[in-house]
């Protein structure tokens, strides 16, 4: 019997390799699109070669949009950016790309769509990520109205730019500069939220979903940092930042390659980023949240190990 389609947009990204794995164990061929298809080779294992296929798509090409979703049975869009680039602003990919390729998906007949958001996703927001990403999601509903929509908190995992960044700056630093210290977050295991884009996919029904992804606690900026800072090793000064301070570091840092922090950035850190409790959360797809100490401490160990972890 041939094996339906799934077209993952973003695929290759951190969320997106667990979500690829999960379905071609699911028995999906898995069509994986990104602006970069030549730097699936790790992807294409998973499937054994003929189950895990690249193709280009952007989320701002629509006819490389109705390409991909051709034929397939399922849709995920895990496509967003963080910071903002000449080639790539909030508007045109958290917002305008989103319904773009909900539109796509539909009129090429996918059967079921999960479109990825964010904690924080809200019109009034003070940060511009924050204000497109609700935009977005008032886009894919316009165009696929029973989709489900996923707003993952901050999300743990051996690739996570979150985690892994506090463990190199206590390395290589004795200081840790805190931004924010008395923010909420409820950081969530990648898996967790792969598995229920998955099961959103795979639910009974056509009725739309709305789903906040959150870990088992919660947990302020101050005491994420010190628990990277224990789990790394060593002695450590846990430094709060002025908020007047981060502002014009912010301001500085948006200016240099990498953009490590920016203004837009230290806005949505002023906000709580924990499940609200009017949604759906994991529970609802019988998911029960793995433990950040169950998880981190394994790959702390081992991606820092060169360091004397």
């Amino acid at each position: 019997m041939t094996r339906p389609i799934a077209t993952v947009l973003g695929g290759n990204g951190f969320i997106g390799r667990q979500v690829v794995e999960r379905l071609v164990a699911r028995g999906y061929t898995v069509r994986v699109a990104s602006r970069e298809p030549k730097k699936l080779g790790k992807l294409r294992r998973l499937g054994g070669g003929d189950k895990v296929i690249p193709a280009y798509a952007s989320v701002t090409d629509a006819t490389t949009l109705r390409s991909v979703f051709q034929g397939a049975k399922v849709g995920v869009n895990l496509v967003s950016i963080l910071t903002e680039s000449r080639d790539a602003t909030f508007h045109a990919i958290n917002a305008q790309g989103a319904g773009r390729a909900a539109r796509s998906a539909r009129n090429e007949g996918v059967e079921r769509y999960v479109h990825v958001s964010a904690i924080g996703a809200d019109h009034n927001s003070p940060s511009e990520y924050g204000r497109t990403k609700a935009e977005g999601e008032g886009h894919v509903r316009a165009a696929f109205p029973d989709a489900a929509i996923i707003r993952p908190s901050v999300v743990f995992g051996p690739e996570d730019r979150f985690l892994n960044m506090f463990a190199m700056m206590a390395r290589f630093s004795p200081v840790m500069p805190v931004f924010c210290e008395n923010t909420r977050f409820q950081p969530v295991y990648v898996g967790d939220v792969a598995e229920a884009i998955v099961r959103s996919l795979e639910r009974e029904g056509n009725a739309p979903h709305l789903i906040e992804a959150g870990g088992p606690k919660v947990m302020t900026m101050l005491e994420i940092m010190r628990y990277v800072a224990q789990e790394v090793g060593g002695k450590h000064l846990l430094l709060p930042v002025p908020l007047s301070l981060a502002k014009l570091e912010a301001r500085l840092f948006e200016c240099l390659p990498g953009k490590l922090l920016t203004r837009d950035q230290l806005a949505m850190l002023q906000l709580d980023n924990v499940v609200s409790g009017k949604t759906e959360t994991l529970e609802n797809l019988k998911i029960e949240p793995t433990p950040l100490y169950r998880i981190a401490p394994l790959y702390f160990k081992k991606k820092w190990r060169f360091f004397g972890a």
